[in-house]
C-alpha cells in the first residue's frame, strides 16, 4: 500500500491520500481524542503523540499537529498507523456512525425540507471540495 501526502496552506496540517475510500459519504472532523472514539482510524491517529486534530474525507485523512511537534518525526508514525489500519481491514467508523455530523440528529421543520436539501447540495458540491483542497 502506498500513501501519498500533500502539504496544505496550513503548515500544521498534512493531507494523507491512502489511494482508497476513507468515508463513502460526507466527512468528519475530530478535534479531541475523546470525540474520536466513534472512529477506530481517528483513535489510532490520536494515539500518536502530537496529534491535535483528524479530519476524515471521502478519500483522504488530514492530520493537524501540535505547534511544538515537527513533521519529520510525526509523519512516519502517522503513515504507519494509517497503513496498518487499512491493511488490517478495520473499519474507519464504528457501526451505526457515518460521515457528516457523525451520529447527530437533524432537526428542522418539515416545511423547510426543500431548502435543507438545497443547502446540503451546496455544501457537498461547493464547500466540501474547497475545504478538501485546503487540507480538510
Amino acid at each position: 500500500m502506498f500513501i501519498q501526502t500533500e502539504t496544505t496552506p496550513n503548515p500544521a496540517t498534512l493531507k494523507f491520500l491512502p489511494g482508497r475510500d476513507v468515508l463513502p459519504d460526507g466527512s468528519v472532523n475530530f478535534t479531541a481524542a475523546e470525540d474520536a472514539k466513534v472512529s477506530p482510524l481517528a483513535s489510532r491517529l490520536f494515539a500518536v503523540s502530537g496529534v491535535e486534530g483528524v479530519f476524515l474525507g471521502s478519500d483522504f485523512v488530514t492530520v493537524t499537529k501540535a505547534a511544538s511537534e515537527d513533521w519529520t518525526g510525526l509523519k512516519p508514525a502517522l503513515l504507519g498507523a494509517i497503513m496498518e489500519h487499512f491493511m488490517a481491514g478495520l473499519p474507519v467508523m464504528n457501526d451505526g456512525t457515518a460521515g457528516t455530523e457523525a451520529g447527530a440528529d437533524e432537526q428542522y421543520d418539515p416545511a423547510d425540507r426543500e431548502l435543507v436539501l438545497q443547502i446540503k447540495e451546496l455544501i457537498d458540491t461547493r464547500v466540501r471540495p474547497a475545504v478538501a483542497q485546503d487540507g480538510g
